[in-house]
């Protein structure tokens, strides 16, 4: 592994018996829903998977979309609990999705920084597409503009030096 907390690329992600409990049932209530044969044999990988407490990297996109659908529909903390919503946010930051999510937010951290130290004389927020929406920052030195959509968020413009 590459470190305690995030598997390499390639390599499996363990799950505890808190998630398995959790995902089992998620991935069931999908099989139930699915009569596409192709889909319900990745179901039935995952769920194995799950029950075995180790998912391959080839299951991990899939499992991060049940993951992130459990969690973004409220479903896990309704039915588990606040405890069972901490552990599948934990997982879900081991998936490649949930390694993409925060990748953009380290890049976006990084941009922010530029504004350290700055006065913000503005702040706007607008839409730019039903859900995506911008927020602009900007300083007498620097604006920036942060997008944020289903996919996550980017920094969408950074200009510096505008007195310039």
């Amino acid at each position: 592994m590459a470190s305690d907390d995030q598997p390499g690329a390639g390599e499996s992600i363990t799950l505890d018996t808190l998630q398995r409990d959790v995902l089992v049932p998620q991935i069931q209530a999908f099989l139930d829903a699915t009569n596409d044969p192709q889909a319900r044999e990745t179901y039935l990988s995952l769920k194995s998977a799950v029950e075995s407490l180790e998912i391959p990297s080839v299951l991990q996109l899939r499992l991060g979309a049940i993951v992130e659908v459990a969690l973004t529909s409220g479903r896990v903390r309704r039915l588990f609990g606040p405890a069972a919503e901490l552990s599948l946010n934990a997982l879900f930051l081991k998936t490649p999705r949930g390694r993409e999510v925060a990748q953009s937010l380290a890049e976006l951290n990084k941009a922010l920084a530029t504004l350290k130290g700055q006065t913000v004389e503005q702040i706007t927020s607008s839409q730019r597409s039903p859900g995506a929406y911008s927020l602009t920052l900007k300083t007498s030195n620097c604006q920036i503009v942060i997008r944020f959509e289903q996919g996550g968020v980017r920094v969408e413009s950074l200009e510096v030096d505008l007195d310039r």
